[in-house]
């Protein structure tokens, strides 16, 4: 079966960085566009990257432009999103989305971005 489990979320100060992680299993990984998105509290889901199944094209909202990177490693089965000068309106429940049909996510991990 599908399944996708984020991580690497936790407590970081203003201006840190966090790397999160995302390992899917159950499908061809490398066929796949991924998106990352992440709902604040209180608020939807927010789109905030996306990258090409062979990880040539990328691309992200205006709000984390130059701060954030989306990568994957197709032999590991995994998805990555290093977050770099982190600001506290960023935190939110980051999750990993599968772009298909059915739209499979994960759990999402928890940042929070707090002095």
């Amino acid at each position: 079966q599908v399944q996708l489990v984020e991580s690497g979320g936790g407590l970081v100060q203003p201006g840190g960085s966090l790397r999160l992680s995302c390992a899917a299993s159950g499908f061809t990984f490398g066929r796949y566009t991924m998106n990352w998105v992440r709902q604040a509290p209180g608020k939807g889901l927010e789109w905030v990257s996306e990258i090409s199944n062979g990880g040539g094209r990328t691309s992200y909202t205006d709000s984390v432009k130059g701060r954030f990177t989306i990568s994957r490693d197709n032999a590991k089965n995994t998805l990555y999103l290093q977050m770099n000068s982190l600001k506290p309106e960023d935190t939110a429940v980051y999750y990993c989305r599968q772009i298909s049909d059915q739209g499979y996510w994960g759990q999402g991990t928890q940042v929070t971005v707090s002095s």
